[in-house]
């Protein structure tokens, strides 16, 4: 048995694919609280990268039947990962990788200052952005006509934005050198608009029993209430707009490449996009229910996956092996051993610049907090998920662009 499994006195047990990592006293907490409550269904899977979250536990596969927690699919709806490898190997790549980093900052909106106007945003969508987005109104106006306060919400310029935090666009290299480009995004302004107004529905919509709940981030919709298939209908329409936001700066990425490297190449091949905060119906056990992988990657047998370590870590596309205990699921990255707010507090410019030596990107005091050191050893978390995935490529980053 490759995991530990964990009994919850009144709620359902959890199986946790962690050994040989540490998991924090409040995580563990955290995932007893959610698996008391009344609709999970056969037990919860946990990954090794597990960490403390906002609603539900980072690292974890929540199962439900008849009802889903809308702050455990959380406010960044569909992040997730890109990767696309080409056909350039890493004797194609300039000496100097300043230019190749530059060309991808000016080709994709990123990052914001404190205080000022959105710059992670467009001032006019590009063609691609517009075609893109064309797919989308619809949609998006079924949702609007009945939750109009989601209207005015930063979606049409956020689309092909890469946003803030541990967001990144890559350039990386794998096992035979060839080059990939890798990205990490998700449903951006709208995606966080669409979940903290389901969020408060779900708490308004329980007033009167919240505090019966384990804590109030558990609030919930029931199949056939109210707001359900509106937020269901929502969640999804969000989920797709994550996984366009990552085409098209895909997309972007390869045309900003190309105007530095002069070389003829091509850019779609073993392409792999996947979410990893989201929801969906699936079948389990037997039986039709909602999964929500909280910091979770789809695992099926055979299906392609990416789990990025930390900036300055290696990463890995990986195969799923199709594990049916861990929901088909798998780890969505190295997960934070300590906050934001503690890694700066502890790390120093001068230990960003060695832990990301190999590295062309930022090494200011803003990306302190995405520094390795703040996330657990990646090889570790590979180890105790090996009955869940193998391992296809192993990529090294050599540029990192972060909002």
């Amino acid at each position: 048995m490759d995991y530990q499994l964990l009994e919850v006195a009144n709620g359902k047990p959890i199986k946790m694919w962690t050994q040989g990592v540490p998991v924090e006293d409040d995580a563990r907490d955290q995932l007893m609280n959610t698996a008391r409550m009344p609709f999970i269904f056969h037990h919860m899977a946990v990954m090794p990268d597990v960490h403390l979250g906002k609603g539900s536990t980072i690292g974890s596969v929540i199962p439900t039947q008849g009802a889903i927690i809308p702050a455990a699919v959380g406010v960044d709806i569909g992040c997730g990962m890109m990767a696309a490898c080409t056909t350039l190997t890493a004797s194609d790549l300039p000496d100097n990788l300043h230019a190749l980093r530059c060309a991808i900052e000016a080709a994709v909106p990123h990052g914001r200052t404190p205080g000022a106007r959105d710059k992670g945003a467009w001032n006019t969508p590009p063609a691609t952005v517009d075609a893109m987005w064309a797919g989308l109104y619809e949609g998006f106006k079924r949702i609007t006509d009945k939750h109009p306060r989601l209207k005015n919400t930063n979606n049409h310029k956020h689309l092909g934005t890469l946003g803030t935090g541990n967001h990144f666009i890559e350039v990386c290299l794998d096992e035979a050198n060839r080059v990939w480009f890798m990205l990490h995004s998700g449903s951006r302004g709208v995606g966080n608009a669409i979940g903290s107004h389901f969020i408060e529905l779900a708490q308004k919509d329980m007033q009167q029993h919240i505090a019966n709940l384990p804590h109030r981030d558990l609030a919930y919709f029931e199949e056939g209430s109210e707001h359900f298939n509106d937020y269901v209908e929502a969640v999804g329409w969000a989920q797709d707009f994550a996984r366009r936001n990552r085409l098209v700066m895909m997309q972007n990425v390869i045309a900003a490449v190309r105007s530095v490297i002069i070389k003829p190449f091509e850019a779609s091949v073993e392409a792999v996009n996947c979410h990893h905060n989201y929801v969906q119906r699936e079948t389990h056990f037997g039986a039709n229910i909602f999964v929500t992988r909280k910091g979770a990657v789809s695992a099926k047998k055979g299906e392609l996956g990416i789990i990025p370590g930390s900036m300055g870590a290696k990463s890995f596309i990986v195969r799923g092996l199709g594990n049916e205990e861990s929901f088909c699921s798998c780890s969505h990255g190295a997960g934070r051993t300590m906050s934001r707010t503690k890694a700066k507090k502890m790390f120093t410019i001068a230990d960003q610049e060695r832990a990301t030596a190999h590295v062309e990107c930022r090494k200011d005091a803003e990306v302190i907090d995405e520094i390795p050191m703040a996330y657990k050893d990646i090889d570790a978390v590979m180890h105790a998920q090996r009955e869940l995935v193998e391992i296809v490529h192993t990529l090294r980053q050599v540029v990192c662009v972060k909002g």
